[in-house]
């Protein structure tokens, strides 16, 4: 089997294809939760703490003065971003939460098992009976 035809088979088998699926949705949707955490929830966690916004929290590795915005002290020289850390941390963890409210409420909908059959009317199960009964 030469490569290309090799390739081919591997790229159009169901696995793959719903794999790059599941990357390119999951990169949109880490730019959906990336504008959750800097947008909505980093404020109001900030607010809670000051006021401070955590990303702008560093250390400076170069003698950077305190108080420089984190953009400025970077092009002063390397900086320790551990506020920036911190952020992506919390996104990592709110992605993951919403993730698993996602996987679970799946799962719910795979478990749930379709509804048992209504019984027969009592006039059904009698004719039933007399049918029955005649073919003896």
């Amino acid at each position: 089997m030469s490569f290309a035809s090799e390739f081919k088979q591997f790229a159009v088998k169901g696995n793959a294809v719903d794999l790059a699926v599941g990357v390119i949705i999951g990169a949109a949707f880490g730019k959906i939760v990336d504008s959750l955490v800097g947008d909505l929830i980093m404020p109001i966690v900030g607010r809670i703490f000051g006021g401070l916004d955590f990303s702008s929290y560093y250390i400076g590795l170069a003698g950077q003065p305190a108080g420089l915005p984190l953009a400025e002290a970077k092009k002063l020289g390397a900086v320790f971003a551990y506020g920036n850390f911190i952020t992506i941390a919390i996104n990592f963890a709110i992605l993951a939460f919403i993730i698993f409210l996602m996987v679970r409420q799946m799962n719910r909908l795979k478990d749930q098992a379709p509804a048992a059959a209504a019984p027969p009317p009592e006039d059904v199960l009698l004719l039933r009976e007399i049918r029955d009964s005649l073919k003896k």
